[in-house]
C-alpha cells in the first residue's frame, strides 16, 4: 500500500508539471450525471503509442471524448492516450496510438460523450497479461522513468480492472481495444496464443462484469513483422475461438525506422480500423435486436 501511495503520489505531480503535454486540463470534478461509453485500450507497445510521434496538433483535445487520468478524474482527450496508464514505461514512449483516432472516428457517433481508459505497457507478453501473473517492478531494464524504478505495482491484468472499474462509476464498458503480441509470435507461441488469449479474456470480462456484449477486437502485427506469417492467420480466427472477439487488418500499416512500431500515419490508419469495426459491431447488434423484437 505504502508503494502505492508513493507512485501515486510521483504520478500526480508530474501530470501537474507536464500537465501542457497532455493538451487538457482535470475538469476539478466531472459532472456525476453524464453517462459516458467507456472503452478500453490495452497491450503492448503499439497501443501505448510507441513509434508514433505526436504532432501539436495531436494534442488539442478532441471532441466528445475524454481519458481517466492517473488520480481516476475525467479529463478531455488528447494525445498521448497511454500518458496516465499506470503500468506504462517511460514518458517520451507515449506517443500516438490506436485509440486516437478511434476516439476522433467514434466521438462523433456516440449518443454518450466516450471515455478513454488506456492502460497498455510495451515489451509485454500474453503470459504476463494473465490474472495470475507476477506485478509489476519499473526498472532501468524496463525502460521506465527513473523515479519509479524500484517501485511495485500490481499485475497488469489487476491495474487494467482496477482503472476500468474507476471509469464504469462513470458509464458503461462499450469495449476493449486490444494490440499485443509481437513477443509471442514465433511458429510455437502462436500456436498457442488463442488459448492464452481465452484465458485471458474470460478472467477479464468476469473481473470487470460483463460478457461477451462488449466486444474485445484485437489487432495483427505489422505485415513486414518476422513473425507475421505465423501470428496474423492466427489472430484472423479469434472470432471462431472466443465469443464476442474480432481482429482488424494491418495491411498497408507504416512503421517506423525499426521496422516493428507503427509510425504516426500507421497508427492512424490502424485507430480507424478499429473505430470501424466497432461500429459496424454496434450496428449488428442492433439489427439483431429489432429482429428479436419482431
Amino acid at each position: 500500500m505504502k508503494k502505492l501511495t508513493i507512485i501515486a503520489s510521483l504520478l500526480m505531480a508530474l501530470v501537474a508539471l507536464t500537465s501542457c503535454n497532455s493538451g487538457s486540463e482535470g475538469n476539478g470534478g466531472e459532472d456525476t450525471n453524464v453517462t459516458y461509453d467507456i472503452f478500453l485500450c490495452i497491450g503492448q507497445s503499439n497501443m501505448s503509442g510507441f513509434g508514433g510521434v505526436m504532432l501539436e496538433e495531436d494534442k488539442e483535445p478532441i471532441a466528445n471524448a475524454y481519458q481517466l487520468d492517473n488520480n481516476g478524474e475525467i479529463i478531455p482527450a488528447a494525445a498521448p492516450l497511454n500518458f496516465f496508464s499506470s503500468v506504462r514505461k517511460k514518458m517520451e514512449l507515449q506517443q500516438v496510438n490506436p485509440a486516437f483516432q478511434f476516439a476522433k472516428d467514434v466521438a462523433p457517433k456516440s449518443e454518450n460523450p466516450i471515455l478513454i481508459v488506456g492502460n497498455a505497457r510495451g515489451g509485454t507478453s500474453i503470459h504476463q497479461w494473465q490474472k495470475d501473473a507476477s506485478p509489476i517492478v519499473f526498472s532501468q531494464d524496463g525502460n521506465d522513468d527513473p523515479w519509479l524504478w524500484g517501485i511495485s505495482v500490481g499485475n497488469l491484468f489487476d491495474e487494467a480492472v482496477r482503472r476500468c472499474k474507476q471509469a464504469m462509476e462513470y458509464g458503461e464498458l462499450k469495449g476493449i481495444l486490444w494490440h499485443q503480441g509481437g513477443g509471442d509470435s514465433n511458429e510455437n507461441a502462436s500456436a498457442r496464443y488463442l488459448d492464452d488469449l481465452k484465458e485471458f479474456v474470460d478472467d477479464l470480462r468476469e473481473e470487470l462484469g460483463v460478457g461477451a456484449e462488449v466486444p474485445f477486437i484485437a489487432g495483427e502485427l505489422y505485415h513486414g513483422h518476422k513473425n507475421a506469417e505465423y501470428f496474423n492467420p492466427m489472430i484472423q480466427t479469434v472470432g471462431d475461438h472466443i465469443e464476442g472477439c474480432y481482429w482488424v487488418s494491418a495491411e498497408g500499416v507504416t512503421v517506423g525506422p525499426d521496422g516493428i512500431h507503427f509510425d504516426r500515419k500507421g497508427q492512424i490508419l490502424f485507430g480507424g480500423r478499429y473505430a470501424v469495426k466497432y461500429l459496424e459491431i454496434v450496428e449488428a447488434q442492433k439489427a439483431a435486436t429489432v429482429e428479436t423484437e419482431k
